[in-house]
């Protein structure tokens, strides 16, 4: 056996990251002193209007929400020190597993420390070498990879495509049990899926339909509760998996929610469920509080898709290119990825905080600056923003001609 050389191995990830540096792609992380807002300050003490954020409904600083948060850390302590089979299960896990079933229209639902954990102790303890899994090409890889822990056959389907999915189910059509997998929102694109066809398909070929709604929920359908109500198909879909961590107030936790067998099995084997720590209480109390908040009123729903409106319709004019759609995810494509980097350097010298995307988090040639917006974004920051914006676009050349 050769001996170890450490100094080699060192050395040659010094020179994966300098290859990394050198080709633009270096992710550099912005590192904030503030709660996360419309606006955020940065450690060089610059506050900038944030436009990158999974703040949907402008909940992860709301005074309110950190006002629940240290009233449950008060009567229920910082944490647990357990996992939920030995003595990690509090009333009040238990109280908010109940009210997201409710939400999302099923029967019962089951809390992870992350929707990456729920996607991940999915499929592995629920489908075998019997079983196939059609999933979209584009899922985000929490899917995937919980999907690749699974032995059941693989099939991938073209992005957003029902002839191509179609006939992905007939290949399957031998298989005990099939279930189609996908995205409610496609996060880098802002596309929503087609529930609605795809349920159609599911019934036509007889499988199962899984979405993870993670950028949907409490915020997609007339009141919140996510892709499926937005396409009115709740009660047709058999899994919906989703997050704490965006819309329903920032901090971190997923779920994942379906029929009660569905859900007790979980509890049984799912091994991300079996072997973390409990979801700490101020996320359960605090969420909890949320979803009394949501039950109440759509106004920042209603903000959130008005504000959208408002970007979508001052960067397409200033002559930017944009991924079409509703979404209050919004790409700004510029193809290249040193392009996209330039740009968010740019925006945040002026001012705004948006984040580049490229491969291999985008197909190569797809890179893009992702702007999110947020019902507690006012109309003068957003404008301020779109100003930045069309300055940062001349300069660099990005806007289409005869705009500005």
């Amino acid at each position: 056996m050769p001996k170890l050389d450490r100094s080699a191995f060192y050395s040659d990830l010094e020179r994966r990251l300098g290859e990394t540096r050198a080709s633009g792609l270096y992710k550099t992380e912005r590192v904030l002193v503030s709660r996360q807002g419309p606006e955020v300050t940065g450690d060089d003490g610059v506050t900038r209007i944030n436009l990158c954020s999974n703040n949907y409904l402008g909940l992860s600083g709301d005074d309110a929400l950190v006002a629940q948060g240290a009233e449950t850390l008060r009567r229920y302590g910082y944490g647990l020190s357990s996992v939920r089979f030995i003595c990690g299960t509090q009333t009040i896990h238990k109280e908010l597993e109940a009210r997201l079933a409710r939400f999302v229209g099923t029967e019962d639902a089951i809390l992870y420390a992350a929707a990456f954990d729920a996607n991940g102790g999915l499929f592995e303890c629920l489908f075998d070498d019997s079983d196939a899994i059609v999933s979209d090409e584009l899922n985000h890889a929490s899917i995937i990879d919980g999907i690749r822990l699974c032995r059941a056959q693989r099939f991938r389907y073209a992005h957003d495509d029902m002839a191509d999915l179609e006939a992905k189910l007939e290949a399957a059509a031998s298989y005990r049990y099939r279930i189609i997998a996908t995205d409610g929102v496609f996060s880098m694109d802002g596309t929503i899926a087609r529930l609605d066809a795809i349920c159609d398909l599911a019934d036509r070929h007889d499988a199962l339909v899984m979405v993870d709604d993670s950028h949907a929920t409490g915020f997609m359908g007339r009141t919140g509760r996510g892709t499926h109500e937005h396409h009115g198909v709740i009660g047709r879909v058999d899994i919906v998996t989703g997050t704490l961590g965006k819309a329903l107030g920032g901090a971190m936790g997923g779920f994942t929610a379906g029929r009660k067998p569905l859900i007790e099995i979980l509890r049984q084997r799912s091994r991300p469920y079996l072997f973390s720590n409990s979801l700490a209480p101020v996320i359960v109390g605090t969420s909890l509080y949320v979803l009394d908040r949501l039950a109440a009123s759509t106004a920042l729903r209603d903000r959130l898709f008005d504000n959208a409106a408002q970007v979508r319709t001052a960067l397409g004019g200033m002559g930017y290119t944009l991924k079409p759609g509703t979404h209050p995810i919004i790409p700004v494509m510029v193809f290249e990825a040193p392009l996209a980097q330039q740009l968010a350097d740019r925006l945040y010298r002026d001012g705004v905080l948006v984040t580049g995307f490229f491969h291999p988090v985008v197909p190569l040639g797809q890179a893009r600056v992702r702007v999110q917006v947020s019902a507690a974004h006012t109309r003068a920051q957003l404008d301020l923003a779109m100003e930045a914006f069309s300055a940062a676009g001349r300069e660099l050349g990005i806007l289409r001609p005869g705009r500005s």
